[in-house]
């Protein structure tokens, strides 16, 4: 059978869209990487067109739409909850039912005028959390496995249990709104003075600066957590139900105060809340992989949602817990649900069979636009660029491999663009892990972001068990795992100068101490959220860290998205080269194309501020 099927996430958070054809992942992209707006929730209109590119049809060629969640289901769960709340939530409630009566109610409307009228197949309506969990197991390398997923809210969802087998997903057991670990996360990270939905990963960052002494206080007051991973919320300490914000004052007594505003300084209340909080979350995720696995007795788990994406918690669910083997879909949050409602269709829908792809099917997640040497050179000679170009790889990745020994920092964009919140060496930033000062430099300078955020490295697969604690043959391909640098690598710190550091309100101090002999992609606990790199899924990537690793003796490399703060990750050469000239990066490099800044900045006409303005740094 054939068929073609367009995946598609909208309206909520982080829009995407995916193309499937004939069970095969062709293409994916979330709206925001298009538009230049941070998780754009718009219909992904851009995403759409480039899927279908990528494919080679049109829109009235695709067989079926499937959406990653029941509108009318949602709707339900909205009215159901401000009716349980009424009068609270009055505001909130007509703002709400606004929108849902101009256009969620009525979506195959709003898909057939985004569709341009031109599609003639059939709509799918999919489960929000079985979206969430065919994403991560028809992805998998795995036959049969236990699957996972946890997250703010689908319709009623919000933690799933389940099994994948052969073709078929079966989610058997569910916690559901307003008892959910992902709003209980979301409600710190505003109350520690960080955005909703996209400044969790900053909590996650800030937690081992902390200490987890409110740990008790949340288990007592916030969240009755059982052996089994279920958990209540009580809801007297929140206003997401109905309101507008997380939290409420009866929340901001318990914790000591009212919510630290934005762009305030970070003090030791919010280390230790963010501390609190994570081992919460990880105690929750863990309690839950031992009962799903005793429940299943699988020795392989799956996980997707967007607490799926916390690698600290997913790194103590592979060390502690009872499975043998673990795998995350990359784009666990609401832009992989557009991938998994369109592998629902192909498996459930149309009751096709599944083979699984080695070493797994998901491409490295690097499913978005390439370009082309000539329209990146086109690109560059419009803005009347200073480029050197190279016709061998071998002197391309030598050449970036000496920039970066001299702590140089490259931007580095090269083949299809990564689908997911993180960046894969596609769309990346790059510089030498052994620079005591290439965290800050990168943080303030180049990224214009938190100095206390931590950067990832990127390791040669086949060398990461000699700098991180992880087992030979165990790979991290995705970044969604943290593992611990190995003692060897370690640099012990004086009694005297960790005592001062455990009280400095200067989160910068803290940070510039060396810790390791890589020292820049080393955190404060000595964690690292790795990616392991191999030959098969990224070549390229692979023969700049070789490269690197004959030229310094290490294989490791600091790697960050290519954006600032605010702006999604770069899609097109334009974007790489407005964030390159906006920023203090030295190097650029497009596919086979090197851009050095002094030599950007020595011709007539240069206007960097011109550049960096334009980035909106919320």
């Amino acid at each position: 059978m054939s068929a073609r099927i367009l995946g598609v996430s909208a309206f909520y958070h982080d829009s995407a869209a995916a193309l499937v054809i004939d069970g095969r992942l062709v293409a994916a992209a979330q709206e925001e990487r298009f538009t230049r707006i941070k998780h754009d929730p718009s219909f992904p209109l851009h995403a759409v067109d480039y899927c279908l590119r990528e494919g080679g049809i049109s829109r009235g060629e695709l067989d079926y739409v499937a959406f990653y969640d029941t509108p009318r289901a949602k709707f339900d769960r909205l009215v159901e909850t401000h009716v349980a709340h009424a009068p609270f939530g009055l505001g909130t409630f007509r703002q709400a039912m606004r929108r849902w009566m101009t256009s969620k109610l009525h979506l195959p409307r709003e898909l057939d005028r985004a569709l341009r009228g031109e599609f003639g197949g059939q709509y799918v309506f999919a489960d929000h959390h079985e979206s969430h969990a065919a994403s991560a197991f028809f992805a998998s390398p795995f036959e049969e496995a236990a699957i996972l997923t946890l997250d703010g809210v689908g319709e009623w969802s919000t933690t799933t249990m389940g099994t994948g087998r052969g073709h078929r997903i079966a989610l058997t057991h569910e916690l559901r709104f307003p008892h959910s670990l992902g709003l209980l996360y979301s409600a710190m990270t505003q109350y520690t003075g960080f955005r909703v939905n996209s400044g969790e990963y900053k909590v996650m960052g800030l937690a081992p600066y902390g200490r987890p002494i409110y740990r008790d206080r949340i288990l007592e007051h916030l969240i009755d957590l059982k052996d089994d991973g279920s958990f209540w919320i009580d809801l007297a300490y929140f206003d997401f139900a109905v309101g507008r914000r997380m939290t409420n004052t009866r929340f901001h007594r318990l914790f000591g105060g009212p919510p630290r505003s934005p762009e305030a300084p970070i003090t030791q209340r919010e280390m230790d809340l963010a501390a609190s909080v994570q081992v919460v979350c990880e105690e929750v995720m863990l309690r839950c992989a031992r009962h799903l696995h005793a429940r299943t007795g699988l020795p392989k788990l799956v996980m997707a949602g967007g607490v799926a994406l916390n690698c600290v918690g997913n790194g103590r669910i592979l060390r502690e817990g009872p499975f043998d083997d673990l795998w995350i879909q990359p784009a666990s949050g609401d832009a992989g649900g557009a991938l998994g409602a369109a592998w629902l269709t192909w498996h459930h829908v149309l009751g096709q069979p599944r083979t699984v792809s080695a070493p797994d099917g998901q491409h490295g997640s690097l499913l978005g636009p390439r370009y082309g040497d000539e329209e990146i050179r086109r690109c560059l000679d419009r803005a009347n660029a200073v480029y050197r170009a190279f016709d061998s790889e071998d002197e391309l990745v030598a050449h970036v491999a000496e920039l970066l020994a001299q702590e140089l920092v490259v931007g580095w964009f090269q083949g299809r663009m990564e689908f997911g919140p993180r960046a894969l060496g596609a769309r990346s930033i790059l510089g030498d892990p052994r620079s005591a000062h290439m965290q800050a430099t990168m943080n303030l300078k180049i990224k214009f972001r938190e100095s206390f955020r931590p950067f990832a490295p990127i390791v040669l697969a086949e060398e990461a068990h000699r700098w991180f604690e992880m087992p030979p043959g165990r790979d991290s391909p995705y970044m969604l795992l943290v593992a611990p640098v190995l003692e060897t690598h370690r640099v012990s710190v004086s009694p005297e100068l960790r005592a001062t550091m455990e009280h400095d309100p200067d989160l910068r101090n803290r940070v510039n101490v060396v810790r390791s002999t890589i020292p820049a992609v080393t955190h404060v606990d000595h964690s690292a959220r790795l990616q392991t790199v191999d030959r098969a899924r990224n070549p390229r990537l692979h023969h700049l860290l070789s490269a690197f690793h004959a030229r310094t003796g290490c294989p490791v490399l600091v790697n960050t998205s290519f954006n600032v703060r605010g702006e999604p990750i770069v899609c097109t050469p334009d974007d790489a080269y407005r964030c390159f000239l906006g920023t203090n990066m030295d190097v650029l490099v497009l596919e086979n194309v090197v851009l050095r800044r002094v030599e950007q900045v020595a011709a007539p006409g240069f206007d960097a501020e011109s550049y960096r303005s334009s980035f909106s740094l919320d």
